[in-house]
């Protein structure tokens, strides 16, 4: 491994610089991923994501608190240490390529800078509910070694004249001064069209003003929109974006896998993982999740130790009963 890499690392170590040490450690396992040692990179990336237990390697880092609302009675966001890892998404191999490679490009970010070639930093997912967009955003806060701020969408849209722009104005004042993945989950209710009858002038003046504040978005920070109902969205708003991913419903054989991974540490008899699958064709990873967690519950209401077909059956007929 290269000594860049090492200096970092135990220069983060030193100076108890969680996310510096992330970084380097992230860059470590990369180059092992090259050189193909595939065993010893899985192992670090394992041990660097996987959040259970003290470590002495560097304190935790403290989060600062969210920006709030003009009062000060509501936080505009929630600020927290992203776990999950694109290891533990099951999507498409084209679409884990595609969020490795942006969170390959924000550690080269610099020589992007000075070969003059425009960022990648404002990325909108798009795709029905349940498809792992929010998972998918706190996947690559993992790998590029970021708190994630998750705008709360219900806190920033107010009633009161002006306010929510003002509220906008706060969650990128406070974006500015770190380094973040900023996630917009819910996109469409504030970037609705501004042709949307159904509208009135003040939501319009807010994406006038949205608009704006993605333009000046600079920094050291990722900007994620993600939203369900993409032909909502205000036609200059896709203009917007550097990148436009699309997350479609899980497939079966994504659904298979799925299971399989869920139930991987779990006891288990005889399941018909792939007959289950087939059964949950059109559905998204969310509903495919919930019938693994709940054939699981199901064992354990039951006083057994081990999830059995019966109870996987009941979790698939559940799942299939209710809209999605």
């Amino acid at each position: 491994m290269a000594g860049r890499e090492l200096k970092a690392l135990f220069r983060a170590y030193r100076e108890g610089d969680q996310l510096a040490f992330r970084r380097a450690a992230q860059e470590i396992i990369e180059e092992e991923e090259a050189k193909h040692h595939t065993v010893l990179a899985r192992d670090l990336r394992a041990l660097l994501t996987v959040g259970g237990g003290s470590s002495t390697v560097a304190p935790e880092v403290v989060l600062p608190e969210p920006p709030r609302d003009r009062e000060g009675e509501w936080p505009l966001a929630e600020v927290r240490h992203a776990e999950r890892s694109l290891d533990d998404l099951v999507l498409t191999g084209d679409l884990v390529d595609r969020l490795r490679l942006l969170s390959e490009e924000y550690r080269r970010w610099d020589e992007i800078d000075r070969r003059g070639i425009p960022r990648r930093q404002r990325v909108l997912f798009h795709g029905p509910p349940g498809c792992g967009k929010t998972s998918a955003a706190e996947a690559l806060a993992t790998e590029m070694g970021l708190p994630l701020v998750v705008v709360r969408i219900d806190a920033v849209v107010s009633s009161y004249l002006g306010e929510t722009a003002s509220n906008l104005h706060r969650i990128f004042d406070f974006v500015s001064q770190g380094s973040w993945v900023l996630l917009f989950d819910e996109f469409d209710a504030l970037g609705k069209a501004r042709d949307d009858p159904s509208e009135h002038g003040e939501i319009k003046r807010v994406i006038t003003a949205f608009l704006q504040m993605i333009d000046a978005f600079h920094g050291p920070s990722l900007l994620i929109a993600a939203t369900n109902h993409e032909q909502l969205l205000d036609s200059a708003l896709w203009r917007r974006f550097d990148e436009v991913l699309s997350f479609p419903l899980a497939t079966v054989h994504q659904s298979r896998r799925l299971l399989r991974q869920r139930l991987r540490s779990i006891k288990h008899r005889d399941l018909d993982i792939d007959g289950s699958a087939s059964r949950l064709k059109g559905k998204p990873h969310s509903a495919v999740e919930k019938v693994a967690w709940d054939a699981v519950r199901f064992s354990v209401l039951e006083h057994r130790d081990a999830v059995e077909q019966d109870d996987l059956d009941r979790a698939v007929r559940d799942a299939l009963s209710r809209p999605w």
